[in-house]
């Protein structure tokens, strides 16, 4: 058996939910220079509902500029429609909705879930196929875990599972506090665009919340 520790984990990146976009204008306006100024993995698109071909010319219209930037465009559920506009793939909510959608997404594009209560779940989604498991989003009611027991599932999925697993952090403390506990990306959304510096300001500080978490655990494993 070799003694040798395993490599280290890559320093983790962020995941950046957009605002419920209707008219996409001031969010093409305003990605690029976001995307710039930080190390976004991926953009999570939150669709208002409307018909479908609608959505699909929001979707058309934002990819390009997130792919350019070489981030990935996810489309919050409907992942129905994410080949039709040219998205890399969906996020998803719950086991049903993953297993349904997987036909559609594999092998090409990607399928991230979250809505994963139990550990059995979140064991269940890896075993499928997911992409990434997310832990820490609120449910329908508006409610979500403690940041404690956040950073406890985070550790643990990181411990012992392949996948990669996103933390869905609602402040810049929770940022750092979930990449510190193992998160391979970090979700932020709102308190980007609700910070009052500006989402500019708000998601270079989420950046170096988490570099900076990550370079702690580092020297700790040196």
């Amino acid at each position: 058996m070799s003694n040798k520790s395993p490599p280290p984990r890559p320093a983790p990146r962020l995941y950046l939910a957009t605002p419920v976009v209707d008219d996409p204008a001031s969010l093409l306006a305003e990605l690029p220079a976001l995307l710039a100024a930080a190390d976004v993995a991926a953009v999570l698109l939150r669709l208002k509902e409307t018909d479908q071909r609608t959505m699909i010319s929001r979707i058309k219209a934002l990819a390009p500029v997130v792919q350019n930037a070489g981030a990935a465009l996810l489309v919050d559920g409907h992942h129905e429609l994410v080949a039709r506009g040219g998205a890399d793939g969906a996020h998803l909510t719950g086991i049903a909705t993953l297993e349904e959608a997987m036909p559609s997404l594999k092998p090409d594009r990607i399928a991230g879930v979250g809505g994963l209560t139990t550990r059995h779940d979140s064991m269940n989604a890896g075993e499928m196929g997911a992409d990434y498991v997310l832990f820490g989003e609120p449910d329908a009611t508006g409610e979500r875990p403690s940041a404690q027991a956040i950073a406890e599932r985070l550790d643990w999925w990181a411990e012992l599972f392949e996948p990669p697993c996103v933390g869905f952090a609602t402040s810049i403390e929770e940022a750092h506090a979930f990449a510190a506990s193992g998160a391979d990306f970090v979700l932020v959304g709102d308190v980007i665009w609700a910070d009052p510096r500006g989402p500019k300001a708000a998601l270079v500080e989420a950046d170096a919340a988490i570099k900076k978490a990550h370079a702690a655990l580092a020297v700790g494993q040196a």
